[in-house]
């Protein structure tokens, strides 16, 4: 029993509180610690929008890649293009074997389309795009094959699994040989994984060096606080009432932080649109970048907070266990 409540009556606390009680009195306690809180952090505005600041921009660099990295597929409209597979039939496969060909495989779940290119057709676009045409007429027969382009569908456009779909191809009656770019299609791939792991690798550093520093944000608070530390355990105050401001502080911090990461996210995006546009146009497309939805506001959000907290339950319980009245 603490030293405020010593010789005080037993019969003095015998009054029953009701359950409904109990749950508002807790609901106003955090309410009223949680403004505490953020009025702790409105009497020191200097310091405190320095530690926002470094939360939200270290956020930002890592959600601003992510974005950019998921939007490079569709900035490069013409990459699944990369893992279509030209099949080229046997020369004495007529029409009706190509068309039951193309029926069979159409009902794979691999495959995504199917196109059939006959022999004739291959033979006038070849003649438009050589500029043969006047040679071509000297050929007593035709050379080229009929050829089926095999597009996988979107979860086998991989390296790996698109070099398992040409072998499951080229092992069909009517197939003479299968081709695949896919030195091309690692490349592709080699490239994208390496934005990824970047990605992740900065994240991971930046998101580490927020905890640090809300960490030791908060035991320099802890420390400021230490007298009315050891008050509130003399008087008998439980160590989640007295961890609780300092936890509500770096849920402060992590939701500010994220508000101002997103909007710099915006504002940086917004910065490269002209850019993005123009290097468009020497492609003859129109790319318009996606990613800041709702859903991903409450990402960054919640990671925000999630860091904020997290650097703070790592402060509040190494520091103030320490602090003990003697």
């Amino acid at each position: 029993m603490s030293l405020l409540f010593k010789g005080r009556p037993q019969g003095a606390s015998d009054s029953r509180v009701g359950f409904f009680q109990i749950i508002s009195m807790i609901l106003v306690s955090h309410v009223r610690q949680a403004l505490g809180s953020l009025g702790e952090l409105w009497r020191q505005p200097a310091a405190s929008l320095m530690t926002i600041g470094v939360l939200g921009l270290s956020i930002t660099l890592p959600s601003t890649l992510y974005i950019l990295v998921k939007n490079t597929e569709k900035i490069s409209a013409g990459w699944e293009q990369a893992s279509e597979i030209s099949l080229f039939l046997k020369a004495e496969t007529n029409a009706g074997s190509a068309q039951q060909l193309i029926t069979r495989i159409k009902t794979w779940p691999e495959v995504d389309s199917v196109t059939y290119i006959p022999a004739d057709e291959a033979l006038k676009e070849f003649q438009q795009l050589s500029g043969l045409g006047d040679a071509m007429a000297y050929l007593e027969a035709n050379p080229l094959p009929d050829v089926v382009l095999v597009t996988p569908g979107e979860k086998f456009v991989s390296p790996q699994a698109a070099g398992q779909l040409l072998e499951k191809l080229t092992q069909q009656r009517e197939v003479d040989v299968g081709k695949l770019d896919i030195e091309w299609l690692e490349r592709l791939y080699a490239v994208l994984n390496i934005a990824r792991e970047l990605v992740t690798l900065i994240g991971g550093l930046l998101f580490i060096s927020v905890v640090l520093i809300i960490g030791n944000t908060i035991r320099l608070n802890i420390l400021n606080k230490r007298d009315e530390i050891l008050v509130m355990k003399l008087v008998g105050a439980t160590d989640a009432f007295i961890h609780r401001p300092f936890l509500y502080t770096g849920f402060w911090y992590g939701l500010l932080g994220g508000l101002i990461a997103w909007f710099a996210v915006i504002i940086i995006l917004w910065w490269m649109d002209s850019s993005i546009q123009a290097f468009g146009s020497l492609y003859q497309k129109e790319f318009n970048i996606t990613g800041l939805t709702g859903s991903a506001l409450l990402t960054m959000l919640g990671l925000s907070v999630v860091l904020g907290l997290l650097g703070s339950i790592i402060s509040v319980q190494r520091h103030v266990r320490e602090i003990e009245p003697k």
